[in-house]
């Protein structure tokens, strides 16, 4: 058999068992800048029908967190009212809990030939991608995305320009404890023959 006809056990076994972490039980250290560029050009090796790109990432460090969380904290209270001391800890703390968040940013735009589904398609691509990368090199991470994503202030505050949308953000650190296992989809509940009908 060939080289390329061999497949990775490895591999496989990865993909089973690949779990996400909650960022929320993440730790420094995260990857470094060159540990952090191989991880995104990873991610960029997507399915993208036109090569259009149709995404770009922003990276955010743990320091920078902190300003972030005082924005969101401030507008969220004044989007939904005065925060508890619960609240407040949770939003000041969205940027901190790992010390690397990456923001992949969908550019899906109308074009001639390849629909906006597909360019998000693709987007999602990079998300699970990153996601997995990171894992493979030994960090935890975690693909949320929460309010601010779908907030236009926060958007342009997290540096969005017009058009653009978060695919989600990706949170990279490391692991202060096991990940826990979660009920998987019954694949006999969510898989059918294709049949012809009259």
């Amino acid at each position: 058999m060939s080289e390329f006809g061999r497949g990775s056990p490895q591999t496989l076994e990865f993909l089973r068992t690949r779990r996400s972490h909650p960022s929320v039980t993440m730790s420094a250290p995260g990857p470094d800048d060159a540990q952090l560029t191989d991880l995104l050009t990873i991610a960029a090796r997507v399915p993208d029908h036109g090569k259009l790109a149709p995404w770009r990432f922003i990276t955010y460090r743990a320091p920078q967190g902190e300003r972030i969380g005082a924005f969101l904290s401030e507008l969220y209270a004044r989007k939904n009212g005065p925060l508890d001391e619960a609240q407040t800890d949770k939003e000041r703390t969205r940027f901190t809990r790992a010390p690397v968040v990456v923001g992949v940013v969908s550019q899906a735009a109308e074009h001639p030939k390849i629909p906006i589904w597909e360019q998000q398609l693709s987007a999602g691509a990079v998300c699970m991608t990153l996601v997995s990368a990171a894992a493979a090199a030994g960090f935890a991470s975690q693909w949320l995305t929460e309010w601010y994503a779908f907030d236009e202030e926060a958007g342009r505050y997290l540096g969005l320009q017009d058009g653009e949308r978060f695919a989600g953000f990706i949170h990279i650190g490391t692991a202060t404890q096991p990940p826990v296992e979660r009920p998987r989809p019954d694949l006999s509940e969510i898989t059918s023959n294709w049949t012809e009908t009259d």
